[in-house]
C-alpha cells in the first residue's frame, strides 16, 4: 500500500462528536427528534450540501412540515461556538500518524476552509499540508466514491494502492466504491460499543478502536494472507467484506 487517506471530522479531530451533540439536541428542540444510532448511519460523514437535502426530506417526512427557514443558520451558530471552546485532536493521532510509512493525505466532506481551520486549531495540519481534499472539489460528496478518488489522482497513486481511515458508514461505502481497502476507525468518543459492527456491515475491511493499533493494522493490509486478526491489541481484518470475526 502506497498512500493512507484519512477523514477528518471523527477521525484526526473530535468534531463529530460536537456535531453530533448539537445537532441532535437542536433536531429535538423543533420537535424533530432522531435515534442516535440511526441518524449516524444515515447522515454522519455526508457532505453539508448532501446533509442538509437528506435532513430536509428526511424532517419533512417526520413532521410533515419543513424545517425553519433559519434552522441551519442558527444549527452553524451552535455548532461554531462549541467547535471554538471543545475542538481538539483525537487523542494520540500525531504520534500514530507519524509512524505510518506510506503517503498520506486527509480527504474530508468538511468545506475547505474549514478543514484547514480545525487541523491549524489542533495542531495537526503541518502532518498533511498540502494535501488536504475537500468535498469541494468534487461533484458528488460521500458516500460517492469522487473524493477519494480525486485525492487518489492527486497524490499519484491507484485506488487499489489506498488505504482509507473512516468512522462513518457513508465515508466506508465511498472508500469501497473507490476500490479502496478501508478500515473503520471507532477511536472518537462519538462510537459506541456497537459503532464496529455497523462499519463492517457497510463494507469496511477492518476495524480499528485505538491508534496505538493503527500503524501495525495498516501494515498487516500488505501481507498475503487470506484473513488476519488482531484482538485486543488488535483490529479485525476481513478480506471479505461484511464479516466478523470473534475477538
Amino acid at each position: 500500500m502506497k498512500l493512507t487517506i484519512f477523514d477528518c471530522d471523527g477521525v484526526l479531530v473530535n468534531s463529530e462528536e460536537i456535531y453530533l451533540a448539537a445537532e441532535l439536541e437542536f433536531l429535538e428542540s423543533i420537535g424533530a427528534g432522531f435515534e442516535r444510532k440511526a441518524y449516524m448511519l444515515s447522515f454522519m460523514g455526508l457532505s453539508p450540501a448532501m446533509w442538509e437535502a437528506k435532513l430536509q426530506d428526511s424532517v419533512e417526512a417526520k413532521t410533515g412540515a419543513p424545517l425553519p427557514s433559519d434552522f441551519y443558520a442558527q444549527l452553524d451558530h451552535i455548532s461554531t461556538l462549541r467547535l471554538e471552546a471543545d475542538l481538539a485532536e483525537i487523542p494520540f493521532s500525531r504520534q500514530a500518524i507519524s509512524k505510518i510509512a506510506t503517503l498520506r493525505c486527509v480527504a474530508s466532506s468538511t468545506p475547505a476552509a474549514r478543514l484547514r481551520w480545525k487541523l491549524q486549531h489542533v495542531g495537526l495540519i503541518d502532518l498533511f499540508d498540502p494535501h488536504i481534499f475537500s468535498a469541494d472539489l468534487v461533484a458528488n460528496g460521500k458516500p460517492a466514491p469522487d473524493l477519494f478518488l480525486h485525492a487518489a489522482m492527486a497524490m499519484n497513486v491507484f485506488p487499489h494502492e489506498c488505504i482509507v481511515v473512516e468512522d462513518s458508514a457513508n465515508g466506508v461505502i465511498a472508500g469501497k466504491a473507490a476500490g479502496m481497502r478501508v478500515i473503520g476507525f471507532t477511536a472518537g468518543n462519538h462510537c459506541s460499543a456497537e459503532h464496529g459492527e455497523s462499519l463492517l456491515r457497510s463494507g469496511a475491511d477492518m476495524i480499528v478502536e485505538k491508534y496505538d493499533d493503527l500503524a501495525a493494522a495498516i501494515e498487516r493490509f500488505a501481507r498475503p494472507r487470506k484473513r488476519r486478526s488482531l484482538s485486543e491489541t488488535d483490529a479485525t481484518v476481513n478480506d471479505e467484506p461484511n464479516e466478523t470475526s470473534g475477538e
